[in-house]
């Protein structure tokens, strides 16, 4: 099978603080060196360390950013084919997590505003889709109406909330929310911001993960609801990058969306454990230990 994903690369300033800015408040803390993330790149490698054969499809630019994410791919073994090196500089982010593992994004899409639907050349019809929003909305429309017409399963991730064409929210398979995210999209289609309400209103299948409690999705057969895993929580940046690219990998192998979902949810709590983005994604062996803990 074949898992595209189609997004973004950012390089994270991480900055350890007492506890998160408010509104005109300087709060001091500390910062190590820039590591590799970006919710495209996070899900490629949460895939890739599942076991799955994820290809990842973005830009970069051409710096040390570029070259330090660029790193982080191959190092989990995605294949970085379709990462192209452009004359803007990386996407860069500044990122406040305070001593609950809660975090404050700021982001500067820089590279990822050049992603290109282009830069997918070809979609196999047993392939499977995965895609955010820190890249153009347009570039995400345009592959959502290529892999419908391809035959392709079409994940999205609507991280950040952004607006995209109805008619391409509507030829999904399925749309992935936190409770942020459904509630913003929930008020655009004048509707609850629920997976069911979501679902009604769509069409399609919506998965709508909610923290400690869990994840609710629900689908033409009906209504999964799963419980979060109990963990020590380090640094919950990178939670839903790794719910998001374990679920899709585990598709793409054939699971069933059940449990596709089990392996989401243990890799979304095991990223909880370790500081960072990209660095936090769990491998197979760990999602495995935790699912038979449970």
């Amino acid at each position: 099978m074949t898992l595209i994903v189609f997004g973004s690369a950012i390089a994270d300033l991480v900055f350890r603080v007492p506890h998160l800015p408010r509104p005109g408040e300087t709060v001091l803390g500390e910062a190590g060196a820039a590591l590799p993330g970006g919710k495209g790149l996070n899900q490629a490698i949460a895939a890739a360390r599942d076991g799955g054969d994820a290809r990842f499809v973005g830009c970069v630019g051409r710096d040390a950013h570029g070259a330090l994410l660029r790193a982080a791919a191959l190092a989990a073994g995605v294949d970085v084919v379709g990462l192209r090196e452009v004359e803007e500089g990386s996407g860069f982010a500044c990122v406040c997590v305070d001593a609950e593992g809660r975090n404050q994004i700021a982001v500067s899409a820089g590279a990822n505003r050049r992603a290109s639907a282009a830069q997918v050349e070809r979609i196999p019809p047993e392939a499977t889709l995965l895609m955010q929003m820190e890249v153009p909305p347009a570039a995400n429309a345009a592959l959502i109406a290529r892999g419908r017409a391809a035959g392709a399963r079409m994940l999205l991730n609507l991280a950040p909330a952004a607006a995209l064409a109805p008619d391409a929210l509507r030829a999904l398979d399925l749309l992935i929310l936190n409770e942020s995210e459904a509630a913003w999209i929930g008020g655009r289609l004048g509707q609850p911001g629920d997976a069911r309400s979501l679902h009604a209103a769509l069409g399609i299948g919506v998965a709508v993960t909610e923290g400690e409690r869990g994840v609710t999705a629900v689908t033409g057969e009906g209504v999964l609801r799963l419980p979060a895993h109990r963990v020590a929580v380090v640094d919950t940046v990178g939670a839903g990058d790794a719910w998001c690219g374990v679920l899709a990998a585990a598709l793409d192998r054939g699971l069933p969306l059940e449990a596709a979902m089990r392996r989401a949810s243990a890799a979304g709590s095991l990223a909880c454990t370790k500081p960072g983005a990209a660095p936090a994604m769990p491998t197979a062996a760990e999602i495995d230990a935790l699912l038979s803990r449970s």
